[in-house]
């Protein structure tokens, strides 16, 4: 998995590097003789990622062609059974030069793109089978229909109300508030949208849904609230022709969704997560309900976590991602028998599948070695590239360690290192999740951008990671301070015994959970020559009951865990020198966490603010940003103040800081 030693990659520079085109999404024509993608690139003031469709050759012969060029960008491609291809944009008009987002349609091939129809909340999310055409958008509570919600909104907007009375739990996701507005569904085929969810509450936030391939039902996950302040999802089936709904999975034990309905309209495949304990950590397996009967587990034998689920197009077999060993190949399941078959197992992680004839599979897939990029996968399991965008020049080569932890755990990491034989020093890189996997190409966490400094990266999975079982996952769980660091510290032992690895210059960094690790690392061993800690946790009593989704945590923090595994409780260890990072809009782990660490670490860590008030801690806060750091210039000036950190502390070197930031 080599590259060729190149003296200059996109790497080398950030402004080149920000300029790499991105490419997300697939959508596949029912015949699958049209492939669609969404590239993302820079517009011309560099300030924001603009993203645009492009159509492939199916066949991998001919180059992509983009086919739409609004200035705000389109997404979310979806084929009608027709062969039009529906999207979603936002195109300013000289009455409203910011609307929201609004459903198109571009006919077949040479047609001119039209608005299909628009809400006053925007268009979230479209499907589309059997002539319906099904889109998720938002009423206010107290609208009655379209026209109303319009009015209702414009009285906030134009009396600049931003209150929210909320009743029930969570108020907040991610980076937003939640409400007053509620996500119904709407089939979006007439001249006037008609709402198949009325009074949905709050069951379809964040709902996943799918169209049954006549066009005459859905299935789509519902949240019904529960004790304790917390959320569960069941899956609703509802008639397109009566908006009639009823439930036909509810489960007390786990969450249900990600439903797949089955071609022939007799079934629906889902995931299912099981409601974890303080004591057992979730499992997630595949179910199918044939309607009319009781759901059947299908895949309660194999030691995996599906992460996606498809049906072939002839509805034989059930088509399945799975995070599996540093990687996420595809599978094939028998929806009878349960038995699980790779299908594509190569180095690559796959998402966005898509079935078509023929045993024909599309998919984007990625690694470590390569950015996001679109396939066909064929019936014999034979992979063509398909040509989208120009893939580029890496400044050093991916190889794979392993280690053995303290409990004889095997251990494996990714690790990439500079071109040449000179040994380079190690940043340790901690994922978060923390149920997760380094298997997939990151762009905001990227490991090039270092190796082209001169860095080698270690991507170790420890215990909590995906990918390698059940007891895996359930060896960190409840226990976030104990088997995951000792893992990491047995996968850095590892890698300072490669010959290509200066294991006398170190550090570690990570984010949300991958930052609290680096906080525990903080406060348990002074190895490292310095700490990078973005998005994360600190105070765990604290960060449970201000989190956006507490009552997830709560299932696993109770206070003996918080107790012995909260890094807060161990800032007096703290003598490595750290860079904490934290965007005000985090509502996943949010700025309370930050602000507290960095009092603290001042004030109460082994290597406290000097009497003047000079340290050597480092506070980069981002006012507007939120879990992850996502406009271009924030992300340019996370990268510089991190690689201005590490040189002054692992290189002995000064390097300047962006002028920006004054």
């Amino acid at each position: 998995m080599a590259a060729n030693p190149v003296s200059t990659t996109p790497f080398h520079d950030l402004d080149n590097y920000l300029a790499l085109p991105r490419v997300s999404g697939l959508a596949v024509s029912p015949d699958g003789s049209r492939v669609v993608t969404t590239v993302a690139q820079l517009n011309d003031k560099r300030t924001e990622f603009v993203s645009a469709l492009w159509e492939l050759d199916p066949a991998g012969r001919e180059p992509a062609r983009r086919i739409t060029h609004g200035v705000t960008g389109e997404s979310s491609p979806a084929f009608t059974d027709d062969g039009d291809l529906l999207f979603l944009a936002a195109r300013p008009t000289p009455d409203d030069d910011k609307p929201p987002k609004s459903l198109w349609c571009l006919p077949g091939p040479g047609g001119e793109a039209y608005e299909l129809c628009a809400f006053p909340g925007g268009v979230d999310g479209v499907r589309s089978a059997g002539g319906a055409v099904v889109a998720a958008s938002s009423m206010l509570p107290s609208s009655a229909d379209v026209d109303a919600d319009a009015a209702l909104r414009k009285v906030r907007k134009d009396n600049k109300v931003s209150a929210i009375l909320h009743t029930g739990y969570p108020v907040r996701a991610w980076d937003h508030d939640l409400g007053p507005a509620q996500t119904h569904l709407f089939l979006a085929d007439h001249a006037a949208p008609r709402d198949v969810t009325p009074t949905p509450a709050d069951a379809l936030r964040e709902a996943h849904f799918d169209v049954s391939r006549d066009g005459a039902f859905l299935v789509t996950s519902w949240s019904v609230p529960t004790s304790g302040a917390a959320l569960r999802s069941t899956l609703v089936r509802v008639d397109l022709n009566t908006a009639e709904r009823s439930t036909i999975v509810d489960d007390e034990a786990a969450d249900v969704g990600s439903p797949a309905i089955a071609p022939d309209g007799a079934a629906v495949a889902y995931l299912r997560e099981t409601i974890s304990t303080p004591q057992q950590a979730p499992r997630i397996t595949l179910c199918i309900k044939q309607f009319g009967q009781e759901p059947r587990e299908v895949t309660a034998e194999w030691d995996r976590w599906p992460t996606s689920v498809t049906w072939s197009a002839d509805g034989s077999t059930l088509i399945v991602t799975a995070d599996d060993n540093g990687r996420g190949p595809i599978f094939e399941v028998h929806p009878e028998t349960g038995t699980v078959r790779p299908l594509v197992s190569d180095d690559f992680t796959y998402s966005d599948v898509r079935t078509a004839p023929g045993g024909v599979l599309f998919a984007l897939r990625s690694s470590y070695a390569t950015p996001a990029h679109p396939v066909r996968i064929d019936a014999d399991g034979s992979v063509t590239v398909l040509d989208c965008v120009e893939l580029p020049e890496l400044p050093g080569e991916l190889t794979e360690i392993t280690a053995v932890s303290g409990d004889g755990t095997t251990v494996r990491s990714w690790m990439v290192v500079p071109h040449g034989e000179d040994p380079a020093p190690l940043l340790l890189w901690i994922h978060g999740g923390p149920l997760a996997s380094w298997n997939a190409w990151h762009w905001r966490w990227n490991p090039w951008v270092m190796v082209a400094q001169g860095y080698a990266v270690l991507l170790p999975d420890p215990a909590l990671s995906t990918g390698y079982g059940q007891d895996f996952v359930q060896r960190g769980w409840g226990a976030w301070g104990f088997a995951p660091y000792t893992d990491l510290m047995a996968a850095t032992d590892a890698a300072c015994a490669h010959p290509r690895i200066d294991a006398a210059r170190t550090a570690a960094m990570g984010g949300s959970f991958g930052g609290y690790m680096a906080n525990w690392i903080a406060g348990h061993t002074d190895r490292f020559a310095a700490i990078v800690t973005h998005a994360s946790l600190w105070a765990l009593d604290q960060f449970g009951g201000t989190t956006d989704g507490s009552y997830w945590w709560a299932r696993e923090m109770t206070p003996e865990m918080t107790s012995a595994n909260s890094p807060h409780l161990f800032v007096s260890e703290i003598r490595t020198p750290m860079l904490v990072i934290h965007g005000d809009k985090d509502y996943r782990v949010p700025i309370g966490e930050a602000l507290r660490l960095w009092y603290e670490l001042l004030s109460s860590s082994a290597l406290p603010a000097a009497d003047d008030g000079t340290t050597v801690h480092r506070f980069l806060y981002f006012p507007s940003e939120n879990h992850w750091v996502l406009s271009p210039a924030h992300a340019k000036i996370w990268y510089q103040v991190v690689l201005a950190f590490l040189a002054h502390h692992v290189l002995g070197q000064d390097a300047d800081l962006p002028e920006v930031l004054g």
